[in-house]
């Protein structure tokens, strides 16, 4: 699915959006097209023509609040296990528990990593220790602001939103 950076009016990252929600925003004067997209693609109405965004801006500035603490959600987990098992390395579907909840185990970065369908169906709510099991990585909280770009990846983004990735590296 085609992605838009989506900037607030101070031109500084916000996150990513699909490419339909993207186009509502600028057909309701709610965003403006910063940069279109390199292809020249045109999306075609019966009334209308607008250019295929690559990246948008919001009319208004939007305040958004210091968070000290990343929210852990299932694309966020994903995204910091790099969609890899934490258990064998394969492609991963779901989410662990390393202690599971039903042994007292909380619901939390340090506790929750990403997992096959098969390690997670193995291991089910026994402990590493039960199987023999070690973990590739550790889990941990991700820290910066750029954990609020889930979908915006700098190896799959567009090349025109480096700019503006370049803003939270800094």
């Amino acid at each position: 699915m085609r992605q838009v950076l989506l900037l607030n009016a101070s031109y500084e990252p916000l996150t990513t959006l699909p490419l339909r929600r993207a186009v509502c925003l600028v057909l309701r004067d709610k965003a403006e097209i910063v940069h279109r997209d390199a292809t020249g693609a045109v999306l075609h109405s019966a009334t209308m023509s607008i250019d295929v965004p690559s990246v948008i801006r919001l009319r208004r500035y939007v305040r958004i609040p210091y968070r000290t603490r990343v929210p852990l959600t299932r694309a966020a987990l994903m995204r910091r296990d790099n969609y890899r098992c934490a258990y064998c390395g394969r492609r991963a579907e779901t989410i662990d528990h390393v202690i599971p909840r039903s042994r007292g185990g909380t619901h939390t970065w340090e506790n929750c990593v990403a997992s096959c369908s098969s390690c997670n169906h193995r291991k089910a709510d026994k402990l590493l220790e039960e199987l023999g099991w070690v973990l590739n990585v550790t889990p941990a909280v991700p820290r910066g602001v750029h954990w609020r770009l889930i979908g915006a990846a700098a190896e799959n983004g567009d090349p025109q939103w480096a700019p503006y990735m370049a803003q939270l590296a800094a």
